[in-house]
């Protein structure tokens, strides 16, 4: 049995998590991957660093017609790669990969569909609205729309579907949609019956608008309305009220700029995001190893000779462990060493390798490190090692050796800018200056900066004085605070839960403030 080289898979109907489990492992394994204009785009991060990716969607450079696509599969295929062919919504339903697969199959290029969530089932799911319910009619019709890539209604019997009684559902631009509702209503369906249009259906940016079908054909039907969107026809609508769930979400339809290293954004994305947020992802930093790995891998050979091992940041343990066990030595090279994590997160990221840490201050912050050791230890004459950021401040040492100890520090990583405009990312100046952003997340001093330096520094605080500004901890906020830009959100705790927990009650405390005028 052959084994599939091509495999078209359905998308879904925008949010990237709905990806199967089956798409995602063939997107990850793909050699090339082949994808439309309306797959979001953080799904193409799971693609291998050195697979080709190839945009033939309406949005591309040079899109391609569907002939052209056929050919380019099979000649991707007949090179001996695998090809993940990456399509919005459902392979089979209302799509072209039909002709795809038939194509396939006439050339003896093995294949496989791996199915998707339809947009016409997961956009009103989002929105609140069930498709089928009991008391409300016994069936469900999809009816083909702008997929067809074209504004003309299809050619249905309108006086029949307008006659059967249950639910609706059809995808179309403006113009489509305005003749389809009104093919409807001339032919029988009555002008009371409850509608919806659902537009960026599972995305952040989602909206909805609900009423009778009369009231949807005026919406539709007006001339600045040319963005594609979901109609749902049929009494299930009613249920809308009591069954949304997406958009009442605390963070629902708020941008909020992260800030964090790409590599390390996703718990804070994914926690905003979960909370309805979309997250306006905008990496000021870029964090690798150091330019010279000599005093690091020197540390790593002895370390066992220290008393002390302090960590100011998941950073640094990742990459001081990188290298450990890159040497000669393992984990055991640490049993007698202590362990100091300024954090949960770093002593998170310490447990990772199955160490336990024997020290985290009260306040997550260097200042409170010395103190917290102190407490219980002498620290005269003791040994500290001390791996940390080519950037971070001489306070922590300096306090250390006060003490009396004897610290060897080691540049573990190197942060790095990211040059926002060549990065290819969201035009951050134009969003700022629209007022299309409402929260800006920093995590760390160095984020600040080169946000800053990117905004330009006369720039910065003006723009950014017109958001809210989230900082991690009070160190964050006084980087912040010494280029002119205020903290309007901090929390007690310096750590990723604890600023979306304080992001979510400023946000929510706003609210109300603003029902109350």
């Amino acid at each position: 049995m052959n084994e599939a080289r091509i495999y078209l898979i359905g998308a879904g109907p925008g949010d990237p998590a709905l990806l199967t489990l089956k798409g995602h492992r063939y997107l990850t394994t793909a050699d090339v991957v082949v994808y439309d204009h309306l797959v979001h785009q953080r799904m193409l991060r799971w693609v291998r660093a050195d697979a080709e990716t190839i945009d033939v969607g309406a949005a591309a450079p040079r899109p391609l017609e569907q002939d052209a696509i056929c050919l380019l599969l099979t000649e991707k295929a007949r090179e001996g790669k695998t090809v993940a062919r990456l399509k919005w919504g459902d392979p089979f339903v209302f799509d072209s990969r039909g002709k795809e697969a038939l194509f396939l199959h006439e050339q003896g290029v093995p294949f496989e569909v791996v199915p998707g969530i339809p947009p016409g089932i997961g956009s009103p799911t989002y929105a609140g609205i069930p498709v089928t319910y009991p008391e409300a009619g016994d069936t469900l019709t999809l009816v083909r729309g702008h997929e067809g890539e074209t504004d003309a209604p299809p050619k249905v019997a309108w006086s029949h579907l307008a006659r059967v009684s249950g639910t609706i559902v059809t995808y179309g631009a403006g113009p489509q949609l305005a003749a389809m509702v009104k093919a409807l209503r001339r032919h029988g369906r009555a002008d009371s019956e409850p509608a919806a249009v659902i537009y960026r259906g599972t995305l952040p940016t989602q909206h909805t608008v609900q009423g009778s079908l009369a009231e949807i054909d005026e919406l539709v039907s007006g001339p600045d309305q040319r963005e594609a969107a979901i109609l749902v026809v049929g009494r299930v609508i009613g249920l809308r009220d009591h069954l949304r769930w997406f958009d009442t979400r605390p963070l629902f339809g708020r941008q909020i700029v992260v800030t964090r290293p790409r590599a390390q954004a996703s718990d804070l994305v994914d926690r905003l995001e979960q909370l309805g947020a979309n997250a306006v992802e905008v990496p000021t930093i870029q964090i690798e190893d150091p330019d010279d790995l000599a005093p690091l891998d020197d540390a790593c050979d002895r370390v066992d000779t220290f008393d002390w091992l302090i960590f100011t940041s998941a950073n640094a343990v990742a990459y001081f462990m990188r290298r450990l066990l890159n040497s000669p030595a393992d984990v055991r090279a640490l049993k007698g060493v202590r362990l100091c994590a300024v954090g949960p997160a770093t002593a998170n990221a310490l447990s990772k390798y199955g160490l336990k840490v024997d020290l985290i201050p009260e306040e997550y912050r260097s200042a409170e490190i010395v103190r917290a050791i102190c407490r219980d230890h002498d620290l005269t004459g003791h040994t500290v090692l001390l791996p940390r950021g080519d950037l971070a401040r001489d306070f922590l040492p300096s306090q250390l050796r006060q003490a009396g100890a004897k610290v060897t520090t080691v540049i573990a990583y190197r942060t790095a800018p990211v040059d926002l405009e060549a990065g290819g990312g969201p035009d951050i100046y134009r969003l700022l200056l629209e007022r299309q952003i409402g929260i800006v997340t920093f995590t760390s001093g160095s984020s600040v900066k080169n946000f800053v330096k990117a905004l330009g520094e006369e720039q910065a605080p003006d723009l950014l004085d017109r958001v809210d500004v989230a900082c991690i901890g009070p160190v964050t906020a006084d980087v912040a605070s010494r280029f002119g830009i205020a903290t309007t959100i901090m929390p007690t705790v310096s750590t990723i839960p604890s600023m979306v927990d304080a992001i979510v009650a400023h946000t929510q405390s706003a609210a109300r403030q603003g029902e109350s005028r």
